[in-house]
């Protein structure tokens, strides 16, 4: 499936909920952190959305696999800073509320953390260079490309409920 806009992506609106998430629990009163902690947490959950839309808006493979890593590493480091913080929670006397939060948070980093190296595999493994690199000829083999794809998932639909090739395109989520 290509893409046309960030935030339409769902590591993109998974980030965006990490961030949500975060700003919830920094406004709970319950959770108690330095300013300095507050900060950091805030940003690096910002960074998250904020690195695959740059990355996304670049044009080039290179230049979106290296925030794709970025990204990744500032969930890598909400968790970190989650992780440490909930490392304190028995002396701090936290509630049951407050830790499900956390863990919330935890799983939801570790979550965009995941689908961010399966984009980055996928990526590395491509021929695909980039919106900068396409030519008026490249373009055009897209975009056949694409007009083949959809016209044999029609003539795929068009086949009988029980035809094997059907059967084979439905399970393989082609249809």
């Amino acid at each position: 499936m290509t893409y046309e806009r960030f935030e339409d992506l769902p590591v993109w609106q998974k980030a965006a909920d990490l961030y949500e998430a975060t700003e919830d629990l920094l406004e709970n009163e319950s959770f108690k952190a330095s300013r300095g902690f507050r900060d950091q947490l805030d940003r690096a959950a910002l960074s998250v959305s904020n690195n695959i839309a740059e990355g996304f808006e670049r044009g080039t493979t290179n230049e979106l696999l290296a925030f794709i890593y970025i990204a990744r590493g500032s969930a890598g480091e909400v968790r970190s800073m989650l992780t440490v913080k909930a490392r304190r929670s028995g002396r701090a006397g936290w509630s049951p509320d407050l830790k499900s939060e956390i863990e919330h948070l935890r799983s939801l980093a570790e979550s965009c953390s995941r689908q961010l190296r399966g984009w980055a595999d996928s990526l590395q493994n491509s021929d695909i260079k980039g919106q900068r690199h396409l030519t008026d000829k490249s373009r055009a083999a897209a975009d056949q490309k694409k007009r083949a794809a959809a016209f044999e998932q029609e003539l795929l639909r068009r086949l009988p409920a029980g035809h094997p090739k059907r059967k084979a395109a439905e399970e393989s989520g082609l249809i």
